[in-house]
């Protein structure tokens, strides 16, 4: 495993603002993705009492091959997890919250009527709260992403997560052109929300790959994207390795390029991912 550069270092957060958050989640029976996808930035969020909820379990039905949560059979669906999620924002007196999931494709609605539930809950019980949702593919099923968009959540997310010609070795469950089709959906529904995406670099692909996957992003009708240097979660077999580390001023242009395409706003760095700060995209855009 390549050692990380320079750039990567992060102040120690507080440990008593980290526990609490931990017993927080732990008492409701909650996931989060920055537990279930090593992110590195779980420190600076939950220091500020911010965390992405990750819904329907801790267990994918996909086996990405960058990812760090597990795949295998998935646990029933909760029908207590959407008040719980509610319940988890009251107290931690959130403004904006993210919503994701494993992917279920198990499910008969792949848990599109889960998403829904627990949009609900969160409005009931927080009616001034703003909702982002980072959602699977539902294998392009346009009933199930008219079921979400209808949810009126402020921002939907599908993560291309990275660029095409990586898809067949490291995503081959999903498609490339499956995922700008759904956010073509999303983009093209009339009074959507703001439509984002997100992916890494650092699986191996070029900087032309990079550029025509922000070029893919923009066409599909995207107002906000992230971009984020990949970091393997482990030196096990399923888990590709880094490739190349780029630096911040890579980061830099990327963005740029991304803004003369026409995207909205684009947070690009080393320790970016889709759900960090993520409050301030939305702001950006809407204000």
């Amino acid at each position: 495993m390549k050692p990380l550069p320079s750039w990567f270092k992060q102040s120690i957060p507080e440990v008593s603002q980290l526990q609490a958050m931990k017993n927080l989640l732990t008492s409701a029976s909650l996931h989060t993705v920055c537990e279930g996808a090593l992110c590195p930035n779980l420190g600076q969020c939950w220091g500020q009492g911010v965390a992405t909820f990750m819904i329907l379990g801790h267990c994918c039905t996909r086996a990405c091959r960058f990812c760090a949560v597990p795949s295998g059979v998935p646990e029933d669906v909760d029908p207590e997890e959407p008040e719980a999620v509610a319940q988890a924002v009251k107290s931690l007196k959130l403004n904006y919250v993210v919503v994701t999931s494993v992917t279920r494709d198990d499910l008969p609605d792949e848990g599109a009527d889960q998403f829904v539930a627990v949009i609900r809950a969160i409005r009931r019980v927080n009616p001034d709260v703003k909702v982002e949702i980072l959602v699977p593919d539902f294998s392009g099923r346009g009933g199930l992403m008219e079921q979400v968009i209808l949810s009126r959540p402020e921002v939907i997310g599908h993560n291309i997560e990275m660029a095409e010609r990586l898809f067949s070795d490291v995503r081959p469950q999903a498609l490339y052109r499956r995922s700008l089709d759904v956010l073509r959906v999303y983009n093209e529904y009339e009074g959507c929300s703001l439509i984002k995406s997100g992916f890494m670099v650092g699986l191996g692909e070029s900087r032309e790959e990079v550029f025509q996957t922000m070029d893919d992003l923009a066409e599909a009708g995207c107002d906000i994207v992230t971009i984020g240097q990949y970091l393997a979660p482990s030196k096990h077999g399923r888990h590709v390795p880094v490739e190349r580390f780029y630096t911040p001023e890579e980061f830099d242009e990327f963005k740029i390029y991304g803004e003369q395409k026409g995207i909205r706003y684009i947070l690009s760095g080393p320790l970016v991912r889709s759900s960090f700060i993520a409050e301030q995209g939305y702001l950006k855009v809407t204000k």
